[in-house]
């Protein structure tokens, strides 16, 4: 009986083994599958594997004709399909023997629609977009097909497709609600004007900056990124050596960083001493983000105290404290001694505090939350934050006191940029590239649409080079200089009174001067954006301007896709003279006068404008500036401008002084009577 178990299970065994080696019948990228969009009128790539050796034989509908290939020794195998003018439903059939076959296939425009969180922006879920609830119920549009890409990481280059839909799906009120609005409302726009089925695939990630989406054979151009790069090639062989390296240098950076923090002392945490007087520090309340609370435009260290009044009766054992999730990293202390310290935005924080810190009536919870970009703070739901043990519950939730340790806006220049661990984060460089776009390579496509650039908010100037670069890259990948077009940063955070440098604005120019490379358009959405809120809602207009753009541009439809686009400047006496393409029949203001302008002499200072439209011309001066040298137009966080407008502009002078280029809207005559 043992002899026959032995046998059975060798048996067993050598069945697996040969199963490893052998395909039952074709298998397919992911990218392939019931419901796909191939592009029109090209040669569309099409890849899978199947036994080594092995004859594949695909033949679509549309032609009846086969198409054969062998796969390679490793199994794998590649060939194209000659696609017709759009059309459809067909099928496709692939054969090595056995059959497979993709059904409901459609032949039309496909776009990859990529970026951070303001293009992940679903409909429903988080983003809740204008109208979600009537857009998600209207959303029947069978010639529309979705496909949206895993959020994943990845040290090297991978082939593996991985979709969160089970492939493509037609857009429908049930598939549409977690897909990027962004996308969403661009192929609704393409299919509406073109008359063709179109697939978009969504491949995004909040939060993210865009060398994580360039590959590292690209990034090795910049010498920003070398010491980075060393790491990632170290971690590929030995992840121990790699992260002791990103250890060392991560301690160096935050030595820099709490040299530079008032509420340290050396190793001494002295605002979390329990018997400092508080009296100078303001309140806000708890849980919210400190861009909501106390001010829309601050990252840095921010120290939050609270007092916890224990009766006798808790004394008896440990207290554990609950924080729910602390953008982006936090210590604990308790009554100022440190009891846990936790990295990760979206993590839960839990802490201990041992009963012998613990004493009756007043008791001081202080929680130093550094927050490096972004949205920070001490958020999530108010039910979370809690003091318990198994006597009862104290909410810590309403009202805390806080001050600022560090402002980051205040000392950029001082601190480097905060080192990236490649094996926790998705914001290491390649990494995105890696897991995300390489796998897509070389599915046929239109083009690309762009939405990132906060994220690299701090690195305005390296932005300049980094984001043509990162459009360079992947049309080197598809070895075709496809049309990739990108949204301009909206207007977020303060009002400014008074004209002032900014990093937001310096990103805006760095993404406009990604123009210069063919092929490309920019979709302005300055008029659109909202002071307190990062992700402007309103992602309907942001689409059709780039569909504007598309149709312009791509499918050469005769219409006026862009607002007055700054050509020149001319010196005057004491005024500038701008002139414009993109006139349309002129120009006229959005409101009473044009508000917006500043302009400055040789000191460099800016100072509010007089700006009125002479002709086709704009003509700009102060009473402050006898010699002027430049203009801007919206340069800062949030400008006041003039009127929003319902079209999209691109308007953006641009001078030779980095420090001196701006950014107009402005609108023509013909766009005024759309």
């Amino acid at each position: 009986m043992m002899k026959n178990y032995f046998c059975k299970t060798a048996f067993t065994f050598l069945l697996c083994l040969g199963s490893v080696w052998s395909y039952a019948k074709p298998v397919l990228s992911a990218l392939f599958s019931d419901n796909m969009v191939l592009q029109q009128n090209t040669q569309a790539p099409i890849w899978g594997e199947a036994t080594p050796g092995k004859q594949v034989k695909i033949t679509p509908s549309w032609s009846k004709e086969t198409i054969s290939v062998t796969a390679d020794e490793t199994g794998k195998w590649k060939t194209s399909l000659p696609t017709p003018a759009a059309g459809g439903p067909y099928t496709i059939t692939i054969s090595d023997g056995k059959k497979i076959q993709l059904s409901n296939v459609m032949i039309g425009e496909v776009w990859i629609c990529s970026g951070q969180s303001n293009m992940e922006m679903p409909l429903a879920g988080w983003g809740k977009v204008l109208h979600y609830e009537q857009e998600i119920a209207a959303a029947d549009h069978p010639d529309i097909r979705l496909f949206q890409i895993k959020k994943t990481t990845s040290l090297t280059p991978s082939e593996e497709v991985q979709s969160t839909m089970d492939g493509w799906q037609p857009c429908a009120p049930e598939t549409v609600e977690n897909f990027s609005s962004v996308a969403y409302f661009y192929a609704r726009e393409l299919n509406r004007e073109l008359g063709v089925p179109v697939g978009v695939i969504d491949v995004t990630w909040g939060g993210t900056v865009a060398e994580a989406w360039t590959s590292e054979e690209t990034l090795k151009h910049m010498p920003d990124f070398e010491d980075m790069l060393t790491i990632l090639n170290i971690a590929k062989t030995d992840k121990t050596a790699a992260e002791q390296k990103y250890q060392a240098t991560r301690q160096n950076w935050e030595q820099e960083m709490n040299a530079l923090d008032e509420g340290l002392e050396g190793q001494t945490a002295r605002w979390a001493n329990p018997e400092l007087n508080t009296e100078t520090w303001k309140n806000t309340r708890v849980p919210a983000y400190i861009e909501q609370s106390i001010t829309p435009d601050l990252d840095g260290v921010i120290w939050f105290r609270k007092e916890i009044d224990l009766p006798k009766t808790w004394l008896n054992e440990d207290l554990k404290i609950t924080l729910g999730p602390v953008d982006d990293e936090d210590i604990c202390y308790f009554n100022g001694v440190p009891v846990g310290q936790t990295h990760g935005y979206n993590v839960e924080r839990h802490y201990t505090v041992p009963k012998n810190l613990l004493r009756e009536g007043p008791n001081v919870l202080t929680i130093r939350v550094n927050d490096t970009g972004g949205e920070g703070g001490i958020y999530g739901k108010a039910d979370l934050l809690t003091a318990h043990n198994s006597i009862g519950s104290i909410s810590l939730a309403g009202t805390w006191k806080y001050r600022i340790g560090l402002d980051l806006k205040e000392k950029r220049q001082e601190i480097p940029e905060q080192p990236v661990n490649p094996f926790s984060t998705q914001n290491y460089p390649s990494l995105l590239f890696n897991a995300m776009i390489h796998p897509l390579i070389p599915y046929a496509m239109q083009g690309a649409i762009w939405y990132q650039g906060e994220a690299n908010e701090h690195r305005g100037y390296q932005y300049r080079d980094l984001f043509s670069l990162l459009i360079r890259d992947w049309r080197t990948q598809w070895n075709r200089d496809f049309p990739f077009y990108f949204v301009q940063l909206a207007n977020y955070k303060q009002r400014q009174a008074q004209p002032e440098e900014s990093e937001w604005a310096e990103v805006r120019e760095a993404q406009k001067m990604a123009l210069s490379l063919e092929n490309t358009g920019m979709a302005v959405i300055y008029d659109i954006g909202e002071a307190g809120d990062i992700h402007p809602k309103n992602k309907q207009e942001v689409a059709r301007r780039l569909a504007l753009i598309s149709l312009a541009n791509t499918y050469r439809k005769d219409l006026e896709y862009s607002g007055p686009l700054f050509r020149s400047q001319c010196i005057k006496g004491n005024y500038i003279e701008l002139s414009f393409d993109h006139l349309g029949g002129g120009l006229v203001a959005q409101g009473e006068s044009l508000k917006g302008f500043s302009i400055a002499g040789p000191d460099h200072r800016f100072h509010w404008a007089k700006a009125e439209i002479i002709g086709d011309k704009v003509r700009v001066s102060s009473p402050e500036v006898a010699y002027p040298v430049a203009v801007r137009y919206g340069w800062g966080n949030n400008v006041e401008s003039n009127p929003p407008v319902l079209s999209g502009l691109t308007i953006i002078p641009e001078l030779q002084d980095r420090k001196f280029v701006n950014n107009i809207h402005i609108r023509s005559i013909k766009e005024s009577k759309r």
